[in-house]
């Protein structure tokens, strides 16, 4: 069954091709065949949930990614084993290793992945097929960067009591002592067997993002700060403010694949109204989902 998604595709002058996907309460998601990067997330409101620098078109030089970021992927017309998605809110993307990539890693795997906006929420599915005679292990992480009203007053909860690698201080292995995690300078941990619910809390924009995940079980968060970010040339100067990253991961422990194994994951980022409560928001309700 063909997908209808590729009436969707938007090709513009020199910019990479894109999908717009959308569902009845309003709210949009963009997805880049460029390294299959979603790139826009606006809610009901018109309200952007994800960040994009005023200063890049995409990802493509923030950071040093897997090659599958740097790649333009094809629309995926058999989705199986999951079941067509015949709706202009799925898009089902999919990468096949070329020769040239035996080069840099000698198997051949193919790389799904299904993008879904509903109301409230975008779901990810990234899925890895070993398709090669031989069993490989890989690593993943689902990089989210989102746009929070300054993260000097942001906090982060979930994370508190575990052990992280500090990859500011050479990969050590510290244990996390704070109740939540708020921010006040450059920030760049991987977070191990972490929960499968974590929320960004932003009072500022009386808004929760709560990061639902399965089958990655480390997370990393990032934010460069100042003197960083000025390195970084696809960032402006003061875009370390409005943005924060936390990625869905699998990292500590790679994933074994057999021949013919297919690895999958699933990760749902969903925005929580901190208008519903009265006072603050109590995060323990947002953490087990009591809303």
């Amino acid at each position: 069954m063909a997908n209808n998604n590729i009436n969707n595709i938007i090709k513009e002058g020199d910019r990479s091709p894109r999908i717009i996907l959308h569902e009845p309460t309003g709210s949009t998601v963009e997805v880049l065949l460029y390294g299959a990067q979603v790139t826009s997330w606006k809610n009901e409101r018109r309200e952007e949930i994800l960040f994009m620098s005023n200063k890049f078109a995409n990802f493509g030089t923030l950071e040093q990614h897997g090659f599958a970021r740097n790649r333009l992927w094809s629309l995926d017309d058999d989705p199986s084993p999951l079941s067509p998605a015949n709706n202009q809110s799925t898009a089902d993307l999919l990468l096949k290793s070329t020769e040239e990539d035996l080069k840099t890693w000698p198997y051949r795997f193919e790389l799904r992945l299904r993008v879904t906006v509903s109301a409230g929420k975008l779901t990810l599915i990234p899925r890895v097929r070993n398709v090669d005679n031989k069993a490989f292990a890989f690593t993943l992480a689902l990089r989210n960067y989102f746009s929070v009203s300054d993260v000097s007053e942001v906090r982060v909860e979930g994370l508190e009591t575990l052990d992280y690698f500090d990859n500011l201080s050479k990969r050590e292995r510290y244990t996390e002592q704070a109740d939540a995690i708020t921010f006040d300078g450059e920030i760049d941990r991987v977070y191990l067997s972490t929960p499968t619910k974590i929320a960004i809390i932003d009072h500022e924009r009386k808004r929760t993002i709560v990061l639902r995940k399965e089958g990655m079980v480390d997370a990393v968060l990032w934010n460069p700060w100042d003197k960083k970010a000025k390195a970084i040339p696809d960032l402006g100067d003061e875009d370390y403010k409005t943005m924060l990253c936390l990625d869905a991961a699998a990292v500590e422990n790679p994933i074994n694949l057999k021949p013919c194994e297919e690895w999958k994951g699933r990760q749902e980022l969903s925005i929580v109204s901190s208008s519903y409560f009265s006072g603050q928001l109590d995060p323990q309700k947002v953490i087990n989902g009591l809303h």
